[in-house]
């Protein structure tokens, strides 16, 4: 897995760990306890990563619509990078979490979103680099100055509108990233209506790593889109906007580029 691009290992890091071209992002999170990553990262991280928080750095506030996590505003986050040293494409950001990339991904998605190609996500996250003894700190990092100027690239998102307007037309697959007895309706523990866009098919997020938050291999992510690998577009949702992140990383590393994230997924799909 070391080579693609998108993804580094944990050997790989620790050979980079002190390389000032490289930023380290520690994404850890918990949708049941906000607090809980943070107080992990301040408890113990990768030897010189930051953090950054979903709700209050990948995230914009919450509306009446746009999802539980809209997207955050292009000028704050990049201003927020080039505080932690991130270059625009220059820096490669390497981001972690403890959680099969669902947040990883997320800052994954985002800064590619920005126009910033160099970023990957870390293999087995932070508890496969804890298994290999690679070292942890509990030292924070002190703030860096670069230039961070995003190029938004609007073409990597959809909204309702487009989503309504086009998920029905031949050559266009809407992708639906939940667990299937949320996408068949039969459970919701999170949003106010249960059951899923019409239309759209079921690929499960964490699909795209296996128990041991490793990601499945490179042939793996290619059998498993091939169903849907000629469509022209490929729309992403999930609940908030936020898992499907990690879908959308699996489409590019089976070599299809057509993936686009509908930024407010179900919770903003039911809002209306």
């Amino acid at each position: 897995m070391t080579n693609v691009q998108f993804v580094v290992s944990s050997a790989w890091l620790i050979q980079h760990l002190h390389d000032p071209q490289v930023v380290i992002v520690d994404c850890r999170f918990s949708l049941a306890d906000p607090q809980l990553g943070r107080n992990q990262y301040q408890a113990s991280h990768i030897e010189g990563a930051y953090y950054l928080d979903l709700n209050l750095d990948l995230s914009s506030p919450v509306g009446e619509h746009g999802g539980r996590h809209p997207l955050p505003e292009p000028q704050e986050l990049a201003e927020k990078l080039a505080a932690i040293g991130v270059e625009f494409q220059k820096t490669l950001v390497v981001a972690y979490d403890d959680s099969r990339l669902a947040f990883a991904a997320r800052l994954w998605w985002l800064l590619r979103y920005l126009g910033h190609e160099q970023v990957a996500v870390l293999d087995g996250g932070f508890s496969q680099w804890e298994k290999a003894g690679y070292p942890v700190t509990d030292v924070i990092p002190s703030p860096q100055k670069a230039s961070f100027v995003p190029e938004v690239r609007p073409e990597l998102v959809v909204d309702r509108e487009v989503v309504k307007n086009r998920k029905d037309l031949p050559n266009v697959v809407l992708i639906d990233s939940r667990e299937g007895d949320r996408y068949r309706g039969e459970r919701e523990p999170t949003d106010k209506i249960a059951g899923h866009i019409p239309g759209a098919v079921n690929y499960y997020w964490m699909e795209v790593t296996d128990a041991s938050g490793s990601l499945i291999p490179i042939t793996e992510h290619q059998k498993r889109w091939q169903p849907v690998e000629s469509s022209e577009e490929i729309l992403v949702y999930c609940g908030s906007g936020v898992t499907a992140c990690a879908n959308l990383l699996s489409l590019e590393l089976a070599g299809i580029h057509t993936g686009k994230l509908y930024a407010g997924s179900w919770s903003d799909w039911i809002s209306y």
